[in-house]
């Protein structure tokens, strides 16, 4: 390609907008535009990119004998209301009307879909197993669209999707699709962390993400300073225990005037948040719930909303609490047996000792309050989060926190959707059984973003060789000069016969635009041809994201390259 030729536009400042590197360097390279909040075209240069991750991601996925589909976008609605994710999914999936007044939905993932066509094909165990997978445009109306590819409302995505008779063969194209992503992403130049995961609004049992660690990330990941424990927050155990002795005081009601929270309890007692009790009152699905722990946790919406199994959950106003007969402030699961509330308790309070908690009566709390002795809950679950500092689960390691980008997820969904739509097929006696299914999908515009945000300044992109738009750029200085732009021109032939994914900056420009619009473009290797190295029979070649540049002799020039193509990432 010669970049006189070439549609793009770099811009000569950054986008006030930009969050993040990767959202700034797109834009400011011309790679990608912004139509509207969460909706970007890509153009050719960030095109270029993108077919050549999709490129990989096709071919570790045809190895792994997944086959190519492209399902339909625009989906009836009720499907989603025959799995009841229409209604999980809430205001994020993007609703319409056709002129019929038919109900549609444009989805954010396919697994009703592709259920609904493999349950008109399968009819026998021996039809079986079956792995299909997709790259295909999804919508997700997204309340805060932010940092560029990341979060986006609109998004290519790879959407694989395997089908077993049983959780043995689930378990190995489970497995298989996990390999298959990894090879993916070191590909495609990606540094990834494997972590548990909670499954979501897609749901199943077992889930895991890939993770690109990136302070720019939306999500915090969990990791053992000792052994290989991963998880993200949203999933992440820690090790609660601790000695637990025999009670030696009984109950004592204490007067705490305005001490309603855990904070002015703690420095007005001198006690420590983990000898109190939180209690904390959450609406699930229009009824009141209590959950208490340890007051030195956080409770987890996620892991809470996930042993519920409820579409809406949030807290509680303080209006709802006080008509349960609660006093906000001074509530706790103690002698409440009359007020019919369904109490959670988490899993840490059964390694605890003497705690501090409310005595549901204005201006008093209770002391010397055992878990089992004084209260009990209606279930003791793990619902709290994990954080930094921490016992690991596995090991006598510490937890650390990360930020990063979720590039991949990959899912165990079992019979959920099968049932759901009645998806069969019939076993070697003839019985009907519910499809076993797993799900598996890469943001193909996060990986972009995502390689971006590994290696690049505010200033310079640095893109893996794989999916840089092109391998080599001829920068051609004092393109005025014949003698210049005949060895530009030359050279620029000698690469493409070579099979190099060459551009020529043959523009007539100063040589200032022509290294600064380098710097944006992300490509790996740039050759540069200029009138002194063409005297001393030479070209010099520099790799982007270093300093130092060589001087290369002319007869020497794509054997070098080569040699440095074959060398970096």
């Amino acid at each position: 390609m010669r970049i006189s030729k070439l549609f793009n536009g770099t811009l000569r400042n950054p986008p006030g907008e930009a969050e993040t590197i990767s959202h700034k360097l797109l834009l400011q390279s011309g790679m990608i535009q912004q139509v509207s909040s969460g909706v970007y075209s890509y153009l050719p240069l960030g095109w270029k990119s993108l077919k050549k991750i999709e490129t990989i991601i096709r071919d570790e996925m045809d190895k792994a004998n997944s086959q190519e589909i492209k399902l339909g976008i625009l989906q009836p609605r009720d499907l989603w209301q025959q799995s009841g994710r229409d209604e999980v999914y809430g205001p994020d999936m993007l609703r319409l009307r056709d002129r019929k007044e038919r109900d549609l939905v444009l989805p954010p993932t396919n697994e009703e879909l592709v259920t609904l066509t493999v349950k008109n094909i399968v009819q026998s165990y021996r039809d079986m197993p079956i792995s299909v997978y997709q790259i295909q445009t999804k919508f997700r109306d997204e309340p805060r669209p932010r940092a560029g590819l990341i979060r986006v409302r609109e998004f290519d995505m790879m959407d694989a999707y395997t089908f077993d008779i049983d959780e043995e063969g689930l378990d190995q194209n489970y497995n298989l699709m996990i390999n298959a992503f990894q090879n993916s992403f070191d590909r495609c130049g990606l540094d990834t962390v494997l972590v548990d995961a909670d499954s979501g609004a897609i749901g199943g049992k077992d889930s895991k993400e890939f993770i690109l660690v990136s302070p720019s990330g939306e999500d915090t990941i969990i990791l053992c300073d000792n052994c290989d424990y991963a998880a993200n927050d949203e999933k992440a155990t820690f090790n609660k225990c601790a000695k637990v002795v025999e009670p030696s005081l009984s109950l004592e009601k204490i007067k705490t005037p305005n001490m309603k929270t855990i904070e002015s309890l703690s420095s007005n007692l001198d006690t420590k948040k983990s000898e109190i009790l939180k209690t904390v009152f959450y609406m699930s699905d229009n009824e009141l719930i209590l959950v208490a722990t340890r007051g030195d946790l956080d409770i987890s919406d996620v892991k809470l909303k996930n042993h519920l199994k409820c579409n809406e959950l949030r807290i509680a106003d303080p209006d709802e609490v006080t008509a349960k007969g609660f006093i906000p402030g001074f509530a706790s699961p103690i002698n409440i047996g009359s007020k019919k509330i369904q109490v959670i308790c988490d899993d840490s309070l059964k390694f605890t000792n003497d705690l501090i908690a409310g005595a549901n009566e204005n201006d008093y709390h209770f002391k010397n309050v055992r878990y089992i002795r004084d209260f009990t809950g209606n279930s003791e679950v793990d619902v709290v989060m994990a954080k930094e500092g921490f016992a690991c689960t596995k090991c006598t390691g510490t937890l650390q926190t990360q930020k990063g980008i979720e590039i991949g997820h990959v899912f165990k969904l079992g019979t959920s959707y099968s049932e759901s739509l009645k998806a069969t097929y019939s076993d070697s006696t003839g019985t009907p059984k519910p499809l076993v299914m797993g799900c598996y999908g890469i943001g193909i515009g996060r990986i972009l973003a995502g390689a971006i945000e590994q290696q690049s300044n505010d200033k310079q992109m640095v893109l893996p060789k794989n999916i840089a738009p092109y391998e080599v750029l001829i920068l051609g200085l004092n393109s005025d000069n014949n003698d210049v732009r005949s060895a530009a021109n030359d050279l620029y032939g000698i690469l493409l016969d070579n099979d190099i994914d060459v551009a020529y900056d043959d523009r007539d420009e100063t040589p200032g635009v022509k290294f600064n619009d380098a710097e944006l473009m992300g490509i790996p290797i740039q050759i540069i041809v200029s009138s002194r190295n063409i005297k001393n029979d030479s070209f010099e070649i520099k790799i982007n994201n270093q300093v130092e540049s060589t001087i290369v002799k002319t007869s020497e020039i794509i054997s070098e390259t080569m040699k440095i193509l074959a060398s970096i990432n």
